[in-house]
């Protein structure tokens, strides 16, 4: 009968029985690379930078042949 009623019982009633604090909450884990937050913020900012950074040599290869 004890037995039914742990399993039946939620885990905050277990452990206030058992005399025990109450579960802390876990901290959600913070990326310490900003680099990786702002790729995941903004997913296609690297083709942007890419295309511009192509188009900024393109021209200036134009420039240069002139």
């Amino acid at each position: 009968m004890v037995l039914n009623t742990i399993k039946i019982m939620g885990e905050a009633k277990r452990r206030e029985e058992l005399g025990l604090p109450p579960r802390e909450k876990k901290k959600e884990k913070t990326s310490k690379n900003k680099f990786n937050e702002i790729l995941s913020k903004y997913p296609y900012l690297p083709f942007i930078l890419g295309f511009s950074l192509l188009a900024i040599l393109i021209t200036d290869l134009v420039n240069y042949y002139k």
